[in-house]
């Protein structure tokens, strides 16, 4: 019930495929700050709105 030469085949097959989807991965270190500090922003940004949004709703202006 050997499979031969056929199953070394396939690990070499999926190995070069597996290093091939890595090579497509990397970001450089500049893009990688760059995605962080907006994300940052959306982040603060969103935290501010939703700040102000309790604001009002503790001036009674918000909805019930």
């Amino acid at each position: 019930m050997t499979r031969g030469n056929q199953r070394e085949m396939d690990r070499l097959k999926a190995q070069k495929k597996q290093q091939a989807t890595a090579k497509g991965k990397k970001e450089s270190a500049t893009t990688l700050q760059q995605r962080r500090e907006k994300d940052a922003a959306a982040l603060r940004e969103k935290q501010k709105k939703k700040e102000e949004e309790k604001a009002t709703q503790g001036a009674g202006g918000g909805k019930k």
